[in-house]
């Protein structure tokens, strides 16, 4: 039984998604030409969470909306707020204060390609989960970018003096000093990528079967081969983000691979406590764990421009997403299953 297990956890290293990522790593370690076009990137990520989205449309249209829909998506917003407010308090002990304001907002958000890597694994091990899960890792994805925006605009009043009678600083929302706060939540609420994803969930669960079968050679047929193209491009840009790490202290370095355990952790107590069933409690585990390195760094640059964001990719995506996509998703699937099984 014991050789099964190992087996089929080395199985998902076998992966050719996965050696596709192993690949880019390698072509980029070697600095090799190999190169994805952006345009071509931005293409493959958008089809990725238009399919995501359909399939979990179409998943969600089965099931129906029930308790257990409300409930996870209760404890996605839970740990999208939670994690990030408690990660800065954390963060800040070893950095500088913005540089942990938009470290706790990339480690408090979520990564949709640690979520798509995660669902193939359970598909491929027959483990079934819902197909609201994919709305939940839309919702878990703004409330971190929110409030560092609201944690910059406030340590930008306290080092402008303006403080308050018992010596904290005063909090006004309304208009950071770079970027108004208005516009951040606008964009924040309003990404073309978070739309397209809420966009195709609703069209599935709209279309439920039919939309399914005229679909499916889109949607399913080719969605291995392009996540397989996507990593490749991840494991080129991962190889070429861990010079961001070089200035980084051990204490940053540790917290890149000891914070998704931790998220994981926390997610794990709050489906232990919600009687969320294994495969969308792995899912929610991964989301926790996972770390934003696209949509952070996008809302931060002109939002935190005193934060270096080569630090936030370095960590987010040349540690944390190696560490879930190779080692995490396989020990959240496992623990998942035993504990919420």
């Amino acid at each position: 039984m014991k050789g099964a297990n190992d087996m089929s956890s080395f199985s998902s290293f076998l992966d050719p998604a996965i050696l596709f990522f192993f690949l880019g790593a390698l072509a980029g370690m070697l600095k090799s030409n190999l190169e994805i076009p952006p345009q071509i990137s931005r293409f493959l990520s958008l089809y990725l969470l238009m399919s995501l989205g359909l399939k979990g449309g179409f998943a969600l249209a089965d099931s129906g909306l029930g308790g257990d829909v409300a409930t996870s998506l209760a404890c996605a917003v839970a740990l999208a707020i939670i994690l990030p407010l408690l990660g800065y308090q954390l963060l800040k002990r070893f950095a500088g204060p913005f540089d942990a304001a938009a470290l706790a907002a990339a480690y408090g958000s979520v990564s949709a390609v640690t979520f798509i890597a995660a669902t193939q694994f359970l598909e491929t091990r027959g483990i079934p989960f819902g197909g609201h899960m994919a709305a939940a890792m839309a919702l878990m994805e703004s409330p971190a970018i929110i409030m560092a925006v609201v944690t910059a605009s406030s340590l930008r009043h306290a080092q402008s003096g303006m403080v308050n009678g018992n010596g904290t600083a005063a909090l006004t929302i309304g208009a950071p000093s770079h970027t108004g706060f208005g516009k951040i939540l606008h964009e924040s609420l309003t990404d073309g990528a978070q739309m397209l994803l809420l966009g195709a969930l609703a069209i599935g669960y709209l279309t439920g079967d039919t939309g399914k079968a005229a679909m499916q050679p889109f949607s399913g047929d080719l969605f291995k081969g392009i996540l397989a193209f996507f990593l490749l491009d991840m494991g080129l840009v991962a190889a070429r983000s861990m010079s961001g790490l070089k200035q980084a202290s051990k204490w940053l370095l540790s917290y890149a691979l000891l914070a998704p355990v931790v998220h994981a952790g926390a997610a794990l107590l709050l489906c232990m406590a919600c009687g969320i069933g294994p495969g969308d409690g792995a899912l929610l585990m991964a989301l926790a764990a996972s770390a934003s390195y696209i949509a952070v760094p996008a809302a931060l640059r002109y939002a935190i421009p005193e934060a270096n964001l080569s630090l936030l990719i370095g960590m987010s995506l040349g540690l944390t997403f190696p560490f879930n996509i190779l080692v995490g998703i396989p020990a959240y699937t496992h623990i998942a299953s035993l504990v919420l099984g």
